[in-house]
This record gives C-alpha cells, sequence and structure tokens, in this order.
C-alpha cells in the first residue's frame, strides 16, 4: 500500500513540470507586506535594494513613494530612478510606472511602489498590479509592496473594523502568486510611537489619523490578520512543495486536522469535536467524506448532506473522494494534503463479513498511517443500537430478483449436469460450478453470490458427491474439497463484486468528468451572453435533467426583472424577491434551504472571481445528495465563470466605445469648429460691410460671391456630417436605376465649375460605355467629393482626370491628379473618420473620403487608393451592374 501511494500521479508530474517552465519564464516578485502604513515596507524594500546592489545585482527603481521621511531618502542614494511617465488628468500631473522604459532598460530587479495603486486615468493599465504582471513577463523580477487592507478577500472585513471603506483593492490571487511575502511588522506600540514622532506623517495629521483609521485595536486587529494570512500561506507553499516534489509526508510543522465524515447522526458530534480540537490546537481542519460503493438511502443522503454544510459552516475545507479500499483513500489525501492529525469514529456494527476483513479498518487506518495521529471518537450506544452492535447482518443493496434468479440458475445446473454425474465425475461439476458462480459476480451483488455458493455447496453434496442424496460424506478428502470449494466460490464472488463496485465508482467519476469538459468546452467556443445561456441551460436539462432559468444583474449591480433566454419556468414577484435576497446575500434560497423553504425553487447565486453575476432558478422534486450538490457547485462555478468572462468583455468594449467617443468627440469639435468659424466669419463680415458702407457694383458682386463662397462650404460641411450619420446608423438604401455616367460627369463639374476653373479637366469616357445601373444620387456625391478632395491637394494649373468605363459587369470611375499624393504607411487610414494626413493644408472635417467609402459599399461596390508613378494620386471606384439588354441611347458630344 505504501509503494502505492508514494507512485507520482502522471497528472500532477505533467502539470507540476509545466508550473515550473512558467516559473522559469517569467520574473519574480517579491512583496513586502504589512499591516498598515508606517510598518516601515517601503524602507525595508530599499534596505533589501541596497544590500542586492552590493552583491553585484542590477537593480533599479520604477516607482517610489518616500513620503519625505528621511531615513527613506538616505536609501535612495546610489540606486538609479527610472523617470515615471507623466500623464495629464483635468490640468494635474500624474506620475506613474513607465512600463516600456523599464522593459527597454531590462535591469535584473525593479522596485515598484504600493501594488495596489489606481493608475491615473490614460495609463495602460487600470491597476499598477498590472503593470507589474506586464514587467513579471518580460521576465524582470519585481520588488513591491503591500498592505493587507487592500486584498479583496480583507477589504470588507477592514472596513468594518475600522469604519473606513477601502477603495483601492487587487485580486487575492496576485497575492498568491508571488513567489516570496516579506512580513514586515511592528507592535502596536512601536507603530503609535512612530505616529507621535512625526515619522509617518506630519504632527497634524498624525493625530487626526491615530484618532481615526489607527487606533491601538484597529491596529492590532490588522496586525492580527496580515499574520494569519502569512502563516496561512506558508502551509499552503509548504503543501505544495511536498506535492510538487512528490514528498508523502507528513511534515508536521503545523498541524492540520482531517475529520472522517459519514451519512451517520454521530458524524455531527465528530465534526464539532474537530473543530473544538482545532480551534484549541490551532490548527486548520479538513472534512473528507468516502464515496461508498453502495447507493445510500435517501435518509441517509439527507444526513450527509447536512453534515457536510455543518463542516463548511464551521469553516472546514471540504474533499471528496471514492474507493473500494476505505483506509487507502483515507490516507491518499492524509498523505497529499499534509494532514497531522485524522479524527474518526468508533466503528458501531460488527457484523458476519467482518470475519473476513484482517482486522476492522480503524486497526488498518493506524498500522499505516506512520507519522500521522490518529484520533478516534467513541459514541454513546444506549438500547436498541447496542445490540445492532454485535447482531448486524452484512448490508446487502441486491433485490429480490437477483436472489431469485441466482437459485433459480444453481439449481438448472444442478439438473442439467447430474445425468452425466458418472460420465463426468463429481470433480468436474464442482469445477463448472465454480465457473458459473465467476459469472454471476460480474451482474449480482455479494448476497446473491452468497446464496448461489451455498446452494452450490449443498446441491453438490447432497447430489454428486458418495454417497448421494444425503449430506453425509465418507471421504476426508471430499469433506475438504466441499469446504475448499465453498471458500473458493464465496471468495471469487466477493473479489469480483468488489472488483465491479471499483469500476462503477470509476465509471460515475468519468461520467462527472466528461460532463464538466463538455461543458467548459462548450462555453469556452460560445461567444456571446446569450450564447453562454443558452448552452449553460442545455448542460443543465441534459446532465441533471432539471428546468432552470438564469437571472442575471443589470450591470449597475442589482437584478433584472426578467429572464434572457427561453425557460419553461415562470417566476412571479415572490421568486424574484428570493432571487434578489440570494443574489444580494450570495447565499442559496428556496426549496430545500433554510431560507424561505415554502418556494417551488431553488435559487443559487452565481459568482465570479470579482464580481456578482447573478442568480440561477432550479425546480427539482428532491434535493441533491452530496455528491450531486459537489457537482452542481463545480458546474455552477464553470458557468459562473463564463457568464463573468462575458461580463467582462462588455465592460472592457463600453470602456473601449467611451474611450474612443472621447477621442471621436475631441477630433469633431476641434474639426468642425474650425471648419464653421471660417464660412460663419466670411458670412458675417462680407454681411457687415455690405450694411455700413454703399460700394460700387463690382465691390458689391465680390462681397456677394464670398458670401456664397462660403454658404457654400458651410452647407458641404452640414452635407457631410448628415451622410456621415447615415452611414453609421445603416439608413442609407439605395435606389438603383440605369444612367449614363456622361449626365453624372457634367452634373458634377458644373456644380464644381468655381473650384474647378484653375485646373486642366480631363473627361474619359469611351463612347461604347452603356447605360450602368447605379443610385444617381450617391454617385453624385462620390464623384463630387473625389473631386473637390483633388482641388484642394493638387497644384494650380495642373491637370484633373476623369475617367469611367464599363469593363466585365462593372462600372470603374477613377479621379487622377498631380498633388503631393499619399505617403505610402497612411493609405490603409485615409477612409477612417476624420483622419488627416499630417503636414497636410489646414481646413476640412476628414469625412469626405469616409462618406466616399460608405456610399459605394452602400452599392455593393469598393473603392481603392493608389499613388501615380510621376506623382498625385489615383482613387478607384468599382460599382458592379450588369449589361442593358437594349443598346445604349446615342447622345452627342460636346465639344
Amino acid at each position: 500500500m505504501t509503494q502505492e501511494m508514494s507512485r507520482p500521479n502522471p497528472d500532477e508530474l505533467l502539470a507540476s513540470i509545466k508550473l515550473d517552465e512558467e516559473r522559469s519564464n517569467r520574473g519574480k516578485l517579491k512583496i513586502f507586506f504589512g499591516m498598515c502604513a508606517g510598518v516601515g515596507k517601503t524602507y525595508a524594500m530599499l534596505k533589501a535594494a541596497q544590500v542586492e546592489k552590493l552583491k553585484g545585482i542590477d537593480i533599479v527603481i520604477g516607482y517610489i513613494e518616500t513620503h519625505d521621511r528621511k531615513e527613506t531618502n538616505q536609501l535612495l542614494h546610489g540606486l538609479e530612478v527610472i523617470p515615471p511617465a507623466i500623464n495629464e488628468y483635468k490640468k494635474v500631473l500624474l506620475k506613474e510606472v513607465d512600463i516600456d522604459s523599464i522593459v527597454s532598460r531590462k535591469p535584473e530587479v525593479v522596485l515598484v511602489d504600493e501594488l495596489a495603486h489606481t493608475n491615473a486615468p490614460g495609463s495602460r493599465h487600470t491597476k499598477r498590479f498590472q503593470d507589474v504582471m506586464e514587467i513579471l513577463d518580460n521576465g524582470i523580477n519585481v520588488y513591491t509592496t503591500l498592505n493587507v487592507q487592500h486584498l479583496e478577500s480583507r477589504s470588507e472585513t477592514v472596513s468594518q473594523i475600522t469604519g473606513i471603506v477601502v477603495r483601492e483593492t487587487l485580486p487575492d490571487e496576485i497575492f498568491e502568486i508571488a513567489d516570496e511575502i516579506e512580513l514586515v511588522d511592528l507592535t502596536p506600540d512601536e507603530l503609535l510611537q512612530r505616529f507621535s514622532e512625526g515619522k509617518v506623517y506630519s504632527p497634524g495629521q498624525s493625530q487626526e489619523a491615530v484618532r481615526n483609521f489607527f487606533r491601538k485595536g484597529n491596529i492590532t486587529a490588522l496586525r492580527e490578520m496580515a499574520l494569519r494570512i502569512v502563516a496561512d500561506r506558508v502551509d499552503i507553499q509548504l503543501r505544495q512543495y511536498m506535492q510538487q516534489k512528490r514528498i508523502s509526508g507528513p511534515w508536521k510543522s503545523g498541524l492540520r486536522l482531517m475529520v472522517i465524515l459519514g451519512a451517520s447522526t454521530e458524524s455531527v458530534s465528530l465534526i464539532r469535536w474537530a473543530k473544538n480540537l482545532s480551534y484549541t490546537m490551532g490548527a486548520t481542519m479538513l472534512a473528507l467524506y468516502v464515496e461508498p460503493a453502495k447507493k445510500l438511502s435517501p435518509v441517509q443522503q439527507e444526513k450527509l448532506t447536512r453534515n457536510i454544510n455543518l463542516a463548511k459552516q464551521l469553516g472546514a475545507e471540504f474533499i471528496s473522494t471514492s474507493g473500494v479500499d476505505y483506509v487507502k483513500a483515507i490516507l491518499n489525501i492524509a498523505h497529499k494534503e499534509n494532514i497531522s492529525h485524522i479524527i474518526i469514529a468508533k466503528p458501531r456494527r460488527r457484523n458476519f463479513l467482518s470475519l473476513f476483513r484482517l482486522g476492522n479498518y480503524i486497526n488498518q487506518l493506524v498500522q499505516h498511517s506512520g507519522n500521522i495521529d490518529v484520533y478516534v471518537m467513541g459514541s454513546n450506544i444506549t438500547g436498541d443500537e447496542k445490540y445492532q452492535k454485535y447482531s448486524t447482518l452484512p448490508s446487502f443493496s441486491s433485490g429480490f430478483s437477483q436472489y431469485f434468479l441466482s437459485g433459480i440458475i444453481t439449481v438448472l445446473l444442478a439438473i442439467a449436469f447430474y445425468p452425466f454425474k458418472n460420465l463426468i465425475g463429481y470433480q468436474v461439476v464442482s469445477f463448472a460450478m465454480l465457473f458459473m458462480i465467476s459469472i454471476l459476480a460480474i451482474f449480482y451483488g455479494i448476497g446473491p453470490i452468497l446464496l448461489s455458493a451455498t446452494l452450490c455447496a449443498l446441491c453438490w453434496n447432497y447430489f454428486f458427491i458418495p454417497p448421494e442424496f444425503t449430506l453425509h460424506i465418507d471421504k476426508a478428502e471430499d469433506v475438504l474439497m466441499l469446504v475448499m470449494f465453498f471458500t473458493i466460490a464465496l471468495l471469487n464472488g466477493i473479489l469480483t463484486t468488489r472488483v465491479r463496485k471499483q469500476e462503477k465508482l470509476t465509471r460515475d467519476r468519468e461520467e462527472r468528468t466528461s460532463a464538466l469538459y463538455h461543458l467548459t468546452r462548450d462555453l469556452s467556443l460560445a461567444s456571446g451572453m446569450n450564447e453562454v445561456l443558452n448552452v449553460s441551460v442545455s448542460a443543465i436539462l441534459k446532465f441533471f435533467s432539471l428546468e432552470s432559468a438564469v437571472i442575471l444583474q443589470g450591470g449597475n449591480n442589482e437584478l433584472h426583472n426578467e429572464i434572457r433566454h427561453e425557460s419553461k419556468l415562470k417566476l412571479n414577484e415572490s421568486d424574484m424577491s428570493i432571487a434578489s435576497w440570494s443574489f444580494f446575500h450570495a447565499g442559496k434560497a428556496g426549496k430545500f434551504t433554510d431560507t424561505l423553504p415554502s418556494s417551488s425553487f431553488t435559487f443559487y447565486p452565481l459568482t465570479g472571481s470579482k464580481m456578482r453575476l447573478g442568480v440561477i432558478a432550479i425546480k427539482h422534486l428532491n434535493a441533491f445528495n452530496a455528491d450531486e450538490e459537489i457537482f452542481w457547485d463545480t458546474f455552477k462555478t464553470q458557468v459562473s465563470n463564463a457568464l463573468e468572462r462575458e461580463f467582462l468583455n462588455d465592460l472592457a468594449i463600453r470602456a473601449s466605445i467611451l474611450n474612443e467617443s472621447e477621442k471621436l468627440y475631441k477630433t469633431l469639435f476641434n474639426s468642425i469648429s474650425h471648419e464653421l468659424r471660417i464660412p460663419v466669419a466670411t458670412i458675417m463680415g462680407a454681411t457687415d460691410t455690405l450694411m455700413s458702407i454703399d460700394y460700387n457694383k463690382e465691390t458689391y458682386q465680390k462681397l456677394n460671391n464670398e458670401i456664397f463662397t462660403a454658404s457654400e462650404r458651410l452647407n458641404r460641411l452640414i452635407e457631410n456630417l448628415l451622410n456621415m450619420s447615415r452611414i453609421e446608423s445603416n439608413r442609407i438604401r439605395p435606389h438603383m436605376d440605369w444612367h449614363d455616367v456622361n449626365d453624372l460627369a457634367a452634373k458634377v463639374t458644373q456644380s464644381l465649375r468655381g473650384e474647378l476653373q484653375n485646373f486642366n479637366v480631363e473627361l474619359v469616357i469611351p463612347d461604347d460605355t452603356p447605360l450602368v445601373k447605379f443610385d444617381f444620387g450617391l454617385m453624385e456625391q462620390v464623384l463630387q467629393n473625389l473631386v473637390y478632395n483633388a482641388t484642394q491637394y493638387a497644384a494650380k494649373g495642373t491637370t484633373i482626370r476623369i475617367k469611367i468605363y464599363y469593363d466585365s459587369h462593372h462600372c470603374y470611375l477613377q479621379v487622377m491628379d498631380r498633388g503631393p499624393g499619399f505617403p505610402p504607411d497612411t493609405i490603409p487610414f485615409v477612409f477612417n473618420k476624420f483622419y488627416r494626413v499630417e503636414g497636410t493644408i489646414p481646413g476640412g472635417t476628414g469625412l469626405g473620403l469616409s462618406i466616399v467609402k460608405g456610399f459605394v459599399e452602400a452599392q455593393n461596390g469598393s473603392v481603392t487608393i493608389e499613388n501615380r508613378q510621376n506623382g498625385g494620386a489615383r482613387i478607384t471606384v468599382k460599382i458592379p451592374s450588369e449589361k442593358p439588354d437594349f443598346e445604349r441611347i446615342e447622345t452627342p458630344n460636346k465639344e
């Protein structure tokens, strides 16, 4: 048994190797951990840095907060400081960690103070611990500092103790993955002395702090919390080390109790006694349940569930395992979890099958426990229970049909062989009966096998062993043979049944593992909240045969009053109030619970690692048993993780949209305010001049032209904004019809005659160009924007060529100029809203090409840009259009 338990598990070995590889590729994190501000964490970190520098380690300061403390400032001498990144927020310059400079500098160790700090808006990451994680991913070791109140799991407790809400927190996972924790500790009196001496805050601030947060009782409670967290972490690290190195243990470096609970009433006393013992010894407690091969009755399941819930309420970690070998299953968990003491109840019953065991399981547990202490707790047995202690029959679970069939098969086999007894001999008959018992053991339980073995022995003795038809046996060897026959038949049947039970336990575990695998796979492939909900509800129906309904929060930490997926469950106002209770208190409620049990549904909270997500309601006739409850909790955790992933994705998208909206607003405001100001100022100036002085006709006409030009510019800006709004709201519905491209070109050149008067315009349209199907209004706007854009960037006197032709069921429209063209790296972005190439002439909103792209794509077309060989740009619009069935109508050439 010892060799089997010490054999390494392949999966655990692979996971250990993978973890070692991941740790070797990333930097190491060391946290200087304290109970509160003022204990000297930054001082201790800088002192450690100076020691490392003397050893020749390349160590730099990435960010430090000395708070102008004299002793701390002195430790900065000789250490390289990487300048912080400066972010402006509300006209205030804020300093943050410069991740890029640190990664570029690539030191061995970098100091980053205040791990739980919230970065300024506009920083790469929201929290400083995210900056640290990125630095670690680049293979750089990090020293940092942290107070106990900033741990997410402890912030609420700290708020209750001190009455002050902690705003800056970080996930406990960051603390848990740290490679090293150094506790920086002071007694409450020493810390208060530092405050009185002004070594932490100024005298005025110190007095205020001591009256509020830093009261002696608060400091004592925070100190105890910090010490316990570090002690628990050391215990966890020890167990992880033993598991990675496959050390069987236990190492009694710390006390860890394991109580073995079951489906009996005495387990209640056992659990409470174990809790008292763990409190007295200052030990952590684990509760273990070994799943038997025999299915528990409903009453036993209810007792077991109560015992498990009691253990959890008392703060015990619960583990469930299975195995035919009860002792081996217990010791496997004990060695893996570094258990120092096992607490188990004294066996209350003895039966006939106990005679076949090498002592009871208590003796075996003590014999094989090694360095683990075993506590055996007795119980008060009175009345009928005292009689059961000695008179209980074996616990058989087979039905009457199995007993009946095993008996019939045995009798039929004896009848079948009776005519051939003289031919084959009675010894061969015994072999046939043994073979039959082995076959029955594959299908039936111990009771039917015992019956069959007894009947076989009797039939063999009465009908086959001389003298026949009597139970008397003449030969001593026949007596021995009968005894051996019965013993071998019984043992063979029992051992085969045990193997079958083990196979059933393994199969049940495999089915649950497979169910969780399929759920995890389907949830990982699900995209979007609705798909995750549908996958979850379908999986619950498939694996639990239960109808369910998921009620999610609406993003404001309050439940929605509606179900977002299809469900057969109908929840009334009373049910929704129970769901709200379950959500806010993070506990189950409703049917089969102690909270509002009158409901027809059971409500379970869906809680992720960072947020409460909602509630899941199910309707079942019977409460979950212990194993089903464990399976359900694991199932529910997977669903919660998937929902949290989608919630966080939605939040990230919303944050990105808000960020983009803010950028868009600034760009739009800056661009439009400039574009509006110029034509409005022109109109106002010209109008004011006309109203104040009488001018000659030439001047009057000139001012009117300025007003008209400014009005056109203003109208173009408004049209662009409206067109962009139509594109983004998907309200463009092209009206496709047959049009002559000559009409399109003529109308655009006519409307832009003022802008084109200083250019040579070449219009190239083959005479055989057919009618083309497109939206005339949209294409007019497209060509007008392209030509106008060319007039703004091409030099006066150059040629602007407009070429339109038809080829391969497509109409091609090209606008070419001899302007500066586009820098190659900007071409992928020129169709973006408000995008302007740097260094271009001022003016314009950057919407013209975006509108061109939107209008062309609305007609299932495409637009491309390329630079011409001898300078300038070529913009090509491609619109699909079939050739008309009728001949093109000839139009006169216009000179």
